[in-house]
């Protein structure tokens, strides 16, 4: 029988996987993708957020844990657990040398308008390079991986896990039999169910215009997190945590793929210009704060709006100043011109333009810190980066709400343990976006996500193989130890 068996294929199950290996158990990963789509979303992220008190390696300056704290504690409004949410921000400052052994490669401190050469450490080609490279290692070491192999349901005794079960499928043409797998241990990473289409209409239901908002969200994710085993889990009495309507949700662009669109697909140039809803009008402030802390609410934000579009409008001037996205903008030389390219109606449009034109102060625009540009006698306000859109060629980029995972999960605790009325279950461990609502309720600031699936893959791949008979070699390999 298999000490340690992993459901699922991305940041979190890999470093589960390789804690439990590094530690002597033996391990098997199930990845319900096939290999070409290995990895889940982390074959989307670009970096990690990373808690440092100096300077260290590719990290500027210092990132101390209360900043980081009280940025994550901004963006939820408070909906996290403290002591989970500190754990995560404090394994992120020891995590680095661990993934390097494991061959994951970072770049060298990036700087710009984008703020996060200081707080984010970013892997050297990306969320792939970094999937890759833990399989390669995953494989070296021993642990038995398995492609084409979805989980749908999960058989508990009580509170312990037994077995899990596979139906018979089709792979390339090829017939497989049902599957039972028996493990002493087991760790669940399979995802959240932003791609489930039917729950996220349950969770969203029907608006006050009568629409059903989730028919028009992208899955910006990837398109295998369905959410089989969280609802077998629910339906076994597993405690959850989370709001189902709360999730990664960036606003993308419109014209995107329905999945797997990944970080390509984001507009960057919402705080440089506005943004207005279907009807011509402004909903939000563009200039809250920078974009790595206040990208992920816009998602949600166009999802409230009729039709669940909106457009991102700029001028000339704004060009050159954020990451071109991969669809060219609408543009035109007036703006009733770019209304009426946008289908948008015309009179409104200019009428909310002109007015937040007539609204900006300040002359000493600087897109990389928090200037004194602002609009005056305008609702919503635009708080910082408030310049006068008045310099054709104008833009317009057409956004869709494209939710990377969502945030209703399993409870937990500091032994990432799945919890059953009240009591850790001693051999099923819960890491990544099955947990991930236990830091964060609602919100998201750029790379915290990783941090959470390292943080907690190494910790349920710690406590799964010391529940199967194996202890870390280590204190370095004791990841809940060493940040407890």
């Amino acid at each position: 029988m298999i000490d340690v068996l992993v459901i699922g294929g991305g940041n979190a199950a890999l470093c589960a996987a390789l804690m439990a290996r590094e530690a002597g158990a033996s391990v098997l990963l199930l990845e319900g993708a096939p290999r070409a789509w290995r990895g889940g979303n982390s074959q989307h992220t670009r970096n990690l957020r990373c808690m440092h008190e100096a300077p260290q390696d590719v990290l500027v300056d210092a990132y101390p844990e209360e900043e980081f704290w009280q940025d994550l504690l901004k963006v939820t409004g408070g909906q996290t657990d403290e002591h989970l949410a500190r754990l995560v921000i404090r394994a992120s400052s020891n995590c680095r040398d661990w993934m390097r052994s494991h061959g994951v490669h970072f770049q060298p401190p990036l700087s710009g308008a984008l703020h996060v050469a200081r707080t984010n450490a970013f892997f050297m080609g990306g969320g792939k390079a970094l999937v890759n490279a833990y399989y390669r290692s995953a494989e070296r070491l021993g642990v038995q991986i398995r492609y084409d192999a979805p989980v749908d349901d999960i058989e508990l005794d009580g509170d312990r896990f037994v077995a899990a079960h596979i139906s018979a499928r089709e792979v390339d043409g090829k017939q497989y039999p049902a599957e039972r797998i028996e493990a002493r241990t087991c760790v669940l990473a399979a995802g959240g169910f932003e791609s489930n289409r039917e729950w996220l209409r349950e969770a969203w239901g029907v608006n006050e215009r009568g629409e059903w908002p989730a028919d028009n969200f992208l899955i910006r994710g990837t398109r295998f997190n369905n959410g089989v085993l969280l609802r077998k889990l629910i339906d076994a009495g597993a405690e959850t945590i989370g709001d189902p309507t709360q999730a990664h949700m960036v606003a993308i662009d419109a014209r995107a793929p329905l999945y797997d669109g990944g970080i390509c697909t984001r507009i960057d140039c919402v705080s440089l210009g506005v943004v207005v809803n279907c009807e011509g009008e402004r909903f939000y402030d563009e200039g809250e704060d920078f974009w790595p802390k206040r990208y992920a609410i816009w998602g949600r934000l166009v999802a409230q709006q009729p039709r669940q579009v909106g457009f991102s409008i700029i001028d000339q001037k704004a060009i050159g100043r954020f990451m071109p996205p991969v669809f060219p903008g609408t543009t035109a030389n007036s703006l009733e011109e770019l209304a009426s390219k946008l289908g948008l109606p015309v009179e409104a449009f200019v009428k909310t333009l002109q007015a937040y034109n007539s609204a900006c102060v300040g002359d000493d625009f600087d897109h990389t810190r928090l200037d004194g540009c602002h609009t005056e006698g305008v609702t919503p306000a635009k708080t910082h980066w408030a310049r006068p859109i008045d310099t054709p060629p104008f833009y317009g980029y057409p956004l869709k709400p494209g939710v990377t995972f969502t945030y209703l999960g399993l409870k937990t605790d500091d032994t990432a343990a799945v919890r059953f009325a009240g009591k850790p279950s001693a051999n099923l461990f819960v890491a990544g976006e099955m947990m991930a609502g236990n830091v964060l309720g609602k919100g998201y600031t750029a790379g915290v996500g990783m941090s959470i699936g390292t943080a907690f893959g190494r910790i349920a791949g710690t406590q799964a193989a010391a529940a199967a008979g194996h202890r870390p070699h280590t204190a370095s390999d004791g990841e809940s130890r060493a940040i407890a």
